[in-house]
């Protein structure tokens, strides 16, 4: 999610067909303050979480870090918290995506950047585009009716739900059948229904609303490899995950007394998913997904310090949900706890329709953008993670026990985030304090870089933070990483290791925040005061092992168009040859191991359509940002797929058309029919929908 601006506004009315937009007239060029208001609560509107004065050492100048230097940077409270070792040489296995081996073959020209009011999916030349699943969909049975004006909670919930982020394509052995896995987070009532008359009505729209968040996994079909799927109505595996849907709580915090509410008094089986964001395909097959935006559902008493440190409030909703379910109401006895029961990670297990999706624990709890794992030579996994908000942070899990090989070893993989080690991540600079002007202009070493550490908050299930438990570390996760003194970060969104080199790729959004007045200043890992555009950073961990504690980073991208942004920098690449690019969001991989990016917010910031854009890590191209696609207008790119031998992108096409009304469409992307048609499927407005680009 990405907004562009940060002043608050007055709250706003929960029953208006279009409510009161916080961030209208304040958000930059063609940016959707709809999009701020219906995808995190107009987080920008409202004061930053994190108000502490964490410790920054900009002016530590070797980048060597001796063990007194790590020691000294971990004392919290006078008590020194245990840094483990680094334990020896590994070589991250390949975790998600295609994989390494012979150069893929996914050539194109670079597309023209596409101007932001065009309601057009662009491809390169010699390549299609077909959709492979829209909103509204059936997946259960071709007699479930797509018709959102009349569409029930119960069809809802036998649908293809609203606004697709994160995207896989789990394909079997023959490459000619396969299963996809998306999630959805969140709903425009605004475009999806006509305006309700009345209270029953309203009720039924809000309803479906809950029903059409979540996850759906969707079997698929086609004739060969490279060729267009076709998704099954009726198969096996399709399924539909809901705001409703039973889950299970694994790992430490399972059963806490933080977690128990007068519907679940053991608190172990919470109900439903929110705001889904982006995820991630573990190497035994299930899928991660991060629930990020959680706050914006939820009344809640808004007194005490994890209420304002997680942004929850107490005032009405812009949902609802609250007048059509009491545990949207933390206020109501008994489901005070309700908040803590969301804003983890998701893993669902697309092979088993029966299974209940889990949310782990041990991973802990905030606004998680997604979660990408990837196997050490030991066998021990690493998940990473960003909490996508204005100056948090981003964190490490590292698995207790190991992955195995072989199918029969799957349930006892399905375990592995259960158990382990959560850190949180300090970064260093190598550069003089002064040089760090704020405006992206390199230091004298010729680069932002530096070192960093992986601060422990939680070791073989017992809290490193001096005056938390362990379920409370893991609950409040934001608070225990504020006491040890994290650095601040520019929204870290999807945090992916390179499963060809095992780098790390941080994609941090924007914090148009960062400089203002009382707020961190420029940093040597966030160097731009007022950071509209975003950047991207590398990470590479220490002997090359995901257990490690301590890592190097360097800035690859300061993103922004080099025509008309100051303070861009393409790993060295010449700027006035790269694709303009603004707020990166989600990262993938292709064969190679050529980064690829996913940008949300483009319209406001550098006045383009949001697009997918290649960039080579190694050799002369290194840096060289290339447009591979653009999406319509009001559209975000979410859930990029790459797979490079097949000749094949997969992408999800997230709030087409946002600022539209029902009788008013801005878009009419995928079908491009009519307004007011409505037959077979083909309505006459926007379906966000999973998009296949291939070569016919």
């Amino acid at each position: 999610m990405t907004t562009t601006d940060d002043r608050p506004g007055p709250t706003p009315s929960r029953r208006a067909l279009l409510p009161f937009l916080p961030m209208a007239g304040h958000t930059s060029g063609k940016r959707s303050p709809m999009t701020c208001h219906l995808k995190c609560g107009d987080a920008c509107a409202q004061p930053v979480p994190n108000t502490t004065d964490n410790p920054y050492f900009r002016d530590v100048v070797d980048a060597a870090l001796s063990r007194r230097a790590v020691l000294a940077g971990a004392v919290v409270a006078g008590a020194a918290v245990a840094i483990a070792p680094v334990l020896g040489d590994a070589t991250p296995a390949v975790a998600h995506g295609p994989g390494g081996g012979p150069r893929g073959r996914l050539g194109f020209t670079p597309i023209a950047p596409v101007p932001a009011a065009t309601d057009a999916f662009t491809v390169p030349a010699g390549y299609q585009w077909r959709p492979l699943v829209r909103w509204g969909d059936p997946l259960l049975s071709s007699r479930d009716r797509f018709d959102p004006a009349t569409v029930t909670p119960e069809v809802a919930e036998r649908l293809f739900g609203y606004n697709c982020d994160y995207v896989d394509v789990l394909e079997d052995r023959d490459g000619r059948s396969g299963v996809l896995v998306v999630n959805h987070e969140y709903t425009n009532e605004n475009i999806m229904f006509p305006p309700a008359t009345t209270p029953e009505e309203l009720d039924r729209q809000r309803r479906v609303a809950m029903a059409s968040h979540g996850l759906s996994v969707v079997g698929l079909y086609r004739e060969r490899k490279g060729k267009p799927w076709t998704y099954k109505v009726g198969a096996r595996a399709n399924r539909r995950i809901t705001a409703s849907t039973p889950f299970t709580f694994s790992g430490p915090a399972a059963g806490s007394a933080l977690l128990r509410t007068v519907a679940d008094p053991a608190g172990t089986t919470p109900r439903g998913t929110l705001n889904n964001c982006a995820g991630g395909t573990t190497p035994w097959g299930t899928v991660l997904s991060g629930e990020e935006n959680v706050n914006q559902y939820f009344r809640t008493a808004g007194t005490s310090a994890a209420d304002k440190r997680y942004g929850f409030a107490d005032k009405a909703t812009t949902r609802g949900w609250e007048d059509v379910d009491p545990r949207f109401d933390a206020r109501n006895p008994g489901y005070e706890n309700e908040p803590h029961r969301f804003g983890w990670i998701v893993e669902v297990d697309p092979e088993d329709p029966t299974a209940p999706p889990v949310k782990h624990t041990a991973l802990g709890r905030f606004k998680h953008e997604g979660a990408n794992v990837i196997v050490g030579r030991s066998g021990h996994v690493a998940a990473y993670m960003g909490d996508d908000e204005r100056f948090d942070y981003l964190y490490k899990f590292v698995s207790k026990d190991r992955y195995r090989e072989g199918r029969r070893h799957r349930d006892a993989n399905k375990r592995l985030l259960t158990a382990g080690n959560l850190y949180v991540a300090r970064f260093l600079g190598d550069s003089p304090v002064s040089e760090i002007t704020g405006t992206g202009a390199l230091p004298s070493d010729g680069a932002f870089d530096g070192t960093g550490q992986w601060i422990p908050l939680v070791l073989d299930g017992v809290s490193q933070v001096p005056g938390f438990t362990t379920e409370e570390v893991l609950v409040f996760t934001r608070l225990a990483a504020d006491a040890v003194g994290a650095t601040k970060m520019d929204r870290p969104e999807d945090v992916e290791p390179n499963p060809v080199t095992g780098r790390v790729y941080v994609a941090c959004t924007n914090n148009t925040d960062r400089g203002a007045a009382g707020k961190e200043g420029a940093t040597e890992p966030n160097p731009r005061v007022t950071n509209r555009n975003g950047h991207v950073v590398e990470l590479t961990e220490s002997s090359n092992d995901p257990r490690s504690t301590t890592f190097g980073w360097s800035i690859l991208l300061l993103c922004g168009d080099p025509a008309t942004t100051t303070g861009t920098y393409f790993a060295g690449f010449p700027p006035e040859k790269v694709s303009p690019i603004s707020c990166p969001d989600n990262v993938a991989f292709d064969s190679s191991g050529n980064l690829w990016i996913s940008t949300d917010g483009q319209p406001g910031t550098i006045g383009y359509c949001d697009g997918l854009f290649k960039v080579p890590l190694e050799g002369r191209e290194r840096g060289r940002v290339q447009q591979f696609l653009a999406v319509p207008r009001g559209a975000e790119t979410c859930g990029p797929v790459v797979r490079d031998r097949d000749e094949m992108v997969y992408v999800a096409v997230q709030h087409p058309g946002e600022d539209g009304t029902w009788a008013a469409q801005q878009s009419y992307f995928p079908d491009y029919v009519a307004p007011g048609s409505l037959s077979a499927g083909r309505w006459g407005g926007p379906r966000p929908s999973v998009v296949q680009v291939y070569r016919p």
